[in-house]
Order: C-alpha cells, then sequence, then structure tokens
C-alpha cells in the first residue's frame, strides 16, 4: 500500500474523529474503500472520497471474514468494483450517512439517496 500525503491524512482527521464502525477515537486507521484490486486505481489511493478512518479491529474483520465484508459494503465502507466513491457511507454510531466530498469533508445524505 503507498503511503498516505500528510495533507490527505490531515483531512482524514479532521474529518474522521472516530471510527465509522464503533465509534473508537483511538486506533485509527486509513481504510480505502475501493481498493485496487476491486477496480481501484493508483489516483484512488490517495483520493479523500474513497478512505475513512477506522480502528484496526474493523479493518481487519473487513479484510479477513467474508460475512463482515458483505456488512461493510451494506453501510458503503466497503465498495464493489462498479460502485462510485460518491456513494454514501454510514456513520453506524449515529445512524447517520453522509456522501464524503473531495474536498474532505461530508455532507448529511436523506434516506431516498442511500442504494440499499
Amino acid at each position: 500500500m503507498v503511503a498516505l500525503k500528510p495533507a490527505l491524512l490531515k483531512q482524514l482527521r479532521a474529518r474522521d474523529q472516530w471510527c465509522w464502525h464503533c465509534g473508537a477515537d483511538t486506533d485509527l486507521v486509513p481504510h480505502h474503500r475501493k481498493n485496487r484490486q476491486a477496480g481501484g486505481s493508483k489516483q484512488r489511493e490517495q483520493d479523500v472520497t474513497n478512505i475513512v478512518l477506522v480502528c484496526a479491529l474493523w479493518n481487519g474483520a473487513m479484510e479477513s471474514d467474508a460475512d463482515m465484508a458483505e456488512k461493510a459494503r451494506h453501510y458503503g465502507h466497503k465498495l464493489r468494483s462498479w460502485q462510485a466513491t460518491h456513494n454514501p457511507v454510514c456513520d453506524i454510531p449515529s445512524g447517520r450517512w453522509y456522501r464524503l466530498t473531495s474536498d474532505g469533508g461530508k455532507v448529511e445524505t436523506v434516506e431516498d439517496d442511500i442504494p440499499f
């Protein structure tokens, strides 16, 4: 994996102050929603709309357990090759869905915009 640029990591830390899955605010790691094996690209590795900070435990579970990966797809934490990174992602602790923006922000979305 390519190391994230410092400016990108700073944007992520400002946007994602806790794990999107459990709400933990420590031991957060960058997780690519769409990795290169799923149709991502080298450019996508540095795209703030493709990366969320999650706890190391959830990151490991998504990558090593098929059932957890499917759950992560349901919440937008992982994306399939045909899905765009503008698809919403769920902040499970708050129960809110967001679209990630290219400027490093997030915009709450309404239920009708959720693709499930």
